[in-house]
């Protein structure tokens, strides 16, 4: 019997970013982080409990995007009863750049971030946006669809949800806490990735032998997005599995 399936979006976004996962996975469990999509604010120190709160009873299948991916990991690090499988979509064990790691977010793409939420000017998301589907060989039109499906502009995350999902950006590090027992991994990246690295995928692989990973060509940092049929297909099959 199949796991049920989670979905975590990534920062600024909502669930409504899985639209087209929506469809095909009609049984699944699309959750909003805290302040994010109409969901109640809360202290970043507080996401992952609630986040574990909203988990079925039953070990799931737990995919995780950007942010949410990170957040993913943590949670099958500190409650691995609760999880089953872990699907890991552009996701990195560390988001910024130091002398140890260099396949981080380069610091002027992570202080983009910061204007945006100072700024509070839809403006700055909307280039997040764009930035999410660059490298991503895109006609206008496909474009212009994925922005008006994908994006809950009824109800966008609270500046203190932005902030405090860049908190947790800038603190996260996994990198020593990725002993994930005989857990199957799936690693989805873009080649083309301008936010997480798509070194930070592999680097993921190699520290996860076991995970079947995945790269897309001319794909920037959301795959589900703006390939997905590929998508959709590759983690039905590893999920029936």
């Amino acid at each position: 019997m199949t796991p049920p399936l989670v979905f975590l979006h990534g920062w600024a976004q909502s669930r409504q970013i899985w639209y087209q996962q929506q469809r095909a996975f009609p049984q699944a469990h699309f959750l909003n982080l805290p302040g994010h999509g109409g969901a109640m604010d809360a202290p970043a120190d507080a996401w992952l409990d609630l986040l574990v709160a909203q988990l079925p009873d039953e070990p799931c299948a737990l995919i995780g995007w950007s942010l949410g991916g990170m957040l993913a990991l943590e949670i099958a690090h500190r409650f691995p009863d609760r999880i089953a499988a872990l699907a890991l979509i552009a996701t990195t064990p560390r988001f910024r750049t130091d002398d140890a790691w260099s396949c981080g977010c380069d610091e002027a793409t992570f202080a983009a971030f910061h204007e945006a939420v100072a700024s509070a000017s839809p403006r700055a998301l909307n280039r997040f946006f764009a930035l999410m589907l660059h490298g991503d060989d895109l006609p206008r039109s496909r474009y212009n669809e994925l922005a008006r499906h994908a994006v809950d502009r009824q109800c966008p995350a609270t500046s203190s949800a932005l902030s405090a999902g860049l908190a947790l950006l800038a603190s996260l590090d996994l990198r020593q806490s990725l002993a994930l027992a005989d857990l199957p991994v799936l690693l989805m990246h873009g080649e083309q990735d301008a936010i997480v690295p798509v070194a930070a995928g592999r680097w993921l692989a190699e520290q996860l032998p076991g995970a079947q990973a995945h790269y897309a060509d001319a794909c920037g940092h959301a795959p589900f997005l703006s390939q997905p049929e590929r998508f959709n297909t590759i983690l039905k099959e590893w999920w029936q599995q």
